[in-house]
């Protein structure tokens, strides 16, 4: 064996698997100042990082409204106090969770819709930097998700001398997507070379996003867009890292030193609010054999909330899937939140049964479940795993549904 093979094993041995969710919202800052107000005030810097190690076992989380001043007052006060440490990697960890800094924003260019893209710096220190970079450009610095006044390669630009990494966010949803919304392809807004990865958004998968080339060079990221605590890990990413975070991350991204993507880890397409369209005048949700009509077969009306499934399939230049070398498989998943009749008194059981909502999901064998949660809602659950359970595709701003009694 040669030496070079001998450190490829030894690094390899020393590597484990981590679960990230990298778009988390904050609601408000521990003040009470609210900084994503569609969010729930119960989202804090502190609540989402105590969900994420304690009751979800996501070991890296992306709270991408870090640079909003009054949430980097409570960072400040938590580093100050201890409770929270600064790592050398980048990233900010608290107990088993290490928390990336990121940030949301949106861009309106000619030609084109708003879209989101995210922002995400190595140190403390980089994103106070940033946020003076934004405020001039934006009309409140304090808040979620604003319009910047400058282009996406401007952004781009900057956010890469920094020592950041870019991700359009959501890319194929009708709202603030950029392939959804804004444009037909990723490079008619950035520059290629400087995009880290492509984040899918809850109603797309690989095998939908695969039918674009263009997308070949990219990994992908699921990740939840949490606007609560529970919807915390509802779409996460299976990483080999080293340990949890920015750097390590970084190097997943780039498949360096063995550090990659081992599964994307999704809400199952039919479950997002925008899978299928819908019609905005009389609200028909179109049948899948109607997605390329540009009218509402019912009213005749062109006001159409077009679904992530009819806008690829508008920009596909490929007929089917591919399974492109080296793509993590994607693992549809069915978040316990989607479960009829899981409230939080038996989410509070399972998980002190259990551990965290990634194992219930994914790990726990069906007997134990069973003894716990019931053979009813075991059986659900160990079926969303095989991928056998009967969903209704949600569409216009409505989440799919588990069907009853399929």
């Amino acid at each position: 064996m040669a030496p070079e093979d001998i450190d490829r094993d030894v690094l390899v041995e020393e590597l484990r698997r981590v679960f990230a969710d990298l778009h988390v919202h904050i609601g408000s800052s521990e003040s009470g100042e609210a900084v994503k107000i569609s969010a729930s005030r119960k989202l804090t810097f502190r609540s989402i990082a105590e969900e994420a190690s304690e009751r979800k076992g996501v070991e890296l989380v992306g709270v991408i409204d870090s640079h909003s001043p009054p949430v980097q007052d409570d960072i400040a006060r938590l580093l100050d106090e201890g409770e929270m440490e600064e790592i050398a990697g980048g990233g900010i960890r608290y107990r088993r969770t290490v928390i990336l800094l990121g940030c949301e924003l949106e861009i309106r260019e000619p030609g084109g819709g708003p879209f989101h893209l995210l922002a995400y710096l190595p140190t403390f220190e980089a994103m106070k930097r940033w946020t003076e970079w934004m405020r001039p450009r934006m009309a409140n610095v304090r808040l979620s998700s604003q319009r910047i006044r400058t282009t996406a390669r401007e952004v781009q630009a900057e956010v890469l001398a920094r020592g950041g990494k870019l991700v359009p966010a959501h890319a194929f949803t009708p709202h603030r997507g950029l392939l959804g919304c804004s444009a037909d392809r990723l490079d008619a807004r950035l520059e290629p070379d400087g995009i880290a990865a492509v984040e899918l958004g809850l109603s797309a998968d690989s095998d939908m996003a695969s039918r674009l080339s263009e997308l070949d060079r990219y990994p992908f990221l699921t990740n939840s867009d949490a606007h609560s605590t529970r919807m915390i890990g509802r779409e996460c990413n299976e990483l080999l890292l080293k340990e949890p975070s920015f750097d390590e991350w970084a190097k997943a991204l780039s498949g360096e030193q063995g550090r990659r993507i081992t599964a994307n880890i999704g809400l199952h397409p039919l479950l997002g609010k925008y899978h299928g369209t819908q019609c905005a005048a009389c609200g028909r949700a179109f049948r899948p054999h109607e997605e390329e009509a540009d009218v509402c077969p019912d009213c005749g009306s062109k006001r159409l909330v077009r679904g992530v499934s009819g806008r690829i399939e508008r920009l596909a230049d490929r007929e089917r899937p591919f399974r492109l070398s080296g793509r993590p498989p994607y693992r549809r998943q069915v978040p316990l939140s989607f479960f009829p009749g899981l409230g939080p008194r038996m989410l509070d059981k399972l998980l002190h049964a259990f551990g965290s909502e990634m194992n219930v999901l994914h790990l726990v064998p069906y007997p134990d479940l069973s003894a716990v949660a019931g053979e009813a809602l075991a059986s659900l659950i160990v079926k969303a795993r095989t991928g056998d359970l009967a969903l209704a595709a949600g569409a216009g701003g409505a989440y799919g549904k588990i069907k009853q009694g399929e």
